[in-house]
C-alpha cells in the first residue's frame, strides 16, 4: 500500500509539472494583414536610426559596426530616443525575413526628417 501511494504521488507530480510545462508556450500574436498588399504589417521602419522593428519576433534590427544585429532592445548609445514619439513607417509589402536587404530603398523613400513626421506612414518597396 505504501508503494501505491509513493507510485501515486510521482504521477500526480509529473501531471502537475507537465502542465504547467504546456500553459508556458507563447501565444501566438496577431498581426494584421494590409488589404492592399495582402501582407502582414510585420516590421516597422525608423528613419532616423536606420533599424527595423519585428512586431512578430519582437526585436529590433539594426547596424552596429556595419554588420547587422538583432536584439530584444536597442543597444545604449541609442538612448534618448523616443520609439513613439519619433518617426515611424510600416512596412506593408514585406513580411518575410531579413527586412534589412530594404534599407537603400527605405532610406531614399523615408528620408530622415528632424520632425519626426511623415506624410506617408506606410512603405511600398
Amino acid at each position: 500500500m505504501k508503494n501505491f501511494k509513493t507510485v501515486l504521488l510521482l504521477i500526480l507530480l509529473c501531471v502537475c509539472f507537465t502542465s504547467k510545462a504546456q500553459n508556458a508556450e507563447t501565444p501566438k500574436r496577431y498581426i494584421p494583414i494590409d488589404p492592399k498588399t495582402n501582407c502582414q504589417l510585420r516590421y516597422s521602419y525608423f528613419p532616423n536610426l536606420y533599424a527595423y522593428f519585428d512586431n512578430l519576433k519582437n526585436v529590433y534590427y539594426y547596424q552596429l559596426n556595419g554588420e547587422w544585429q538583432t536584439a530584444p532592445e536597442l543597444p545604449k548609445h541609442y538612448g534618448g530616443y523616443s520609439l513613439f514619439n519619433g518617426g515611424r513607417v510600416a512596412i506593408t509589402n514585406f513580411d518575410d525575413e531579413n527586412p534589412q536587404q530594404f534599407i537603400k530603398i527605405h532610406k531614399k523613400l523615408y528620408p530622415y526628417n528632424s520632425k519626426g513626421r511623415y506624410s506617408n506612414t506606410t512603405a511600398s518597396n
